[in-house]
């Protein structure tokens, strides 16, 4: 349509939301549809943060607040990051926003220019190249390859910097991957940026508390505080406390950047939900028993859906350190034909037959910027992920 911006056509529509929505189109008319499309705990949200809102409602709480988020959540977000990231920020350093989601493009709507470059480690959230895009930003895309973990390392980092770089984008542990960076990752990361004072990197920490094994998590500007000064350390509630219809996320970092997101924000959305943040405070300052409990459940998880992948005809499912996603490769199945008799030439042929045939909703790894891969959330219940796996394998048992 005429009428419509030229920047509509330098984006794509989020290829997670299209898979949940087609599940659930599906599922409404009547077909048995097992959906591991959507990236969002299937825990309700604790009781203590549910109580906290509806006292907030009774209490009134229900006006404008502050753009960029009451002194109390900013509070209660300065002292998570000097408990749990040992960050200082001051409440002129910290924004709260409608999601990180809105943290991450406030942030790029008030740096890019047309022509600068974002870095971006592929696999990636299929949102970060689309809002660089749609912020006149260039994505440089490296991949992270899966021989590596799906984690990019200082030489490639160095090559992709030029004059242009503005941003370096890093999200850890990963969606779509899980895969971690180790603090010695970060730091040999740290080393080139130090290089290219003129690089700035934002780090989205969403899922630091769902880590399994003995992976420890760190974030950049902890382990090379002389990075704290271009670092926006970005990070929300939505995963570690199942809230994730909440929306609210965070950052801390530079006051001069952090009130041009706010300049961002007040010609937007304005202010988040006011209960939203009251929940969150409490989310943040309350107790924190039941994070460590949903993580060991989730790696109980996360080792099922593995080890039945690798039992799949074709399927190589590495083992990620956190998150709540797997990252398979379905090379060894192309070429072969489905027992509907579809042949499978890409990852989208794969789990277009996927949901077809036996009605199991994935994302193809193209969509994240790496094929043939498929991405599996697997934060839902165990009876479905054995199921959906069961019927994985069974597809990949009929290919020929």
């Amino acid at each position: 349509m005429a009428f419509l911006a030229d920047s509509l056509a330098r984006i794509k529509p989020s290829a997670t939301i299209a898979v949940t929505n087609k599940a659930r189109e599906l599922k409404a008319a009547g077909r048995d549809v097992i959906g591991l499309g959507a990236g969002e705990p299937d825990f309700d949200t604790p009781e203590n943060i549910k109580e906290a809102a509806i006292q907030a409602i009774r209490d009134g709480k229900t006006k404008y607040t502050a753009v960029d988020g009451i002194p109390e959540l900013k509070a209660a977000i300065a002292a998570k990051f000097k408990r749990e990231n040992n960050l200082t920020y001051a409440p002129n350093q910290i924004t709260v926003g409608t999601g990180g989601k809105q943290v991450l493009y406030n942030a790029l709507m008030a740096t890019l220019n047309p022509g600068d470059e974002v870095i971006i480690p592929a696999p990636y959230w299929v949102s970060y190249p689309e809002m660089v895009a749609l912020g006149g930003g260039t994505p440089v895309e490296i991949v992270g390859p899966q021989s590596q973990g799906f984690k990019i390392g200082p030489e490639a980092l160095e090559a992709a910097i030029t004059p242009k770089t503005k941003w370096l984008l890093l999200n850890s542990p990963s969606n779509p991957t899980g895969a971690g960076y180790t603090r010695a990752e970060l730091r040999a990361l740290a080393d080139v940026l130090l290089k290219y004072p003129h690089v700035w990197i934002m780090t989205d920490d969403m899922y630091e508390h769902l880590v399994f094994d003995d992976f420890e998590f760190a974030t950049i500007a902890e382990v090379e505080p002389k990075l704290y000064d271009r670092t926006l350390t970005v990070n929300g509630v939505s995963k570690a406390y199942a809230m994730t219809g909440w929306r609210i996320g965070y950052a801390g970092g530079p006051v001069e950047l952090i009130k041009a997101m706010g300049t961002i924000q007040s010609q937007s959305t304005s202010n988040p939900s006011s209960i939203s943040q009251w929940a969150a405070v409490e989310a943040l300052n309350g107790t924190q028993d039941y994070i460590p409990k949903n993580a060991e459940l989730f790696k109980k998880r996360r080792d099922l859906v593995v080890s039945m992948l690798n039992q799949a005809n074709g399927i190589v499912c590495p083992n990620p350190e956190g998150a709540f996603y797997v990252f398979p490769s379905c090379a060894g199945t192309l070429g072969k034909t489905t027992a509907g008799g579809k042949l499978l030439e890409t990852d989208v042929d794969f789990v277009t037959a996927l949901l077809e045939e036996e009605g199991v909703a994935v994302v193809q790894g193209s969509a994240f910027g790496l094929a043939p891969y498929f991405r599996i959330s697997y934060a839902t219940s165990t009876e479905a992920l054995e199921e959906a796996c069961t019927r994985i394998q069974r597809f990949c048992g009929n290919l020929r």
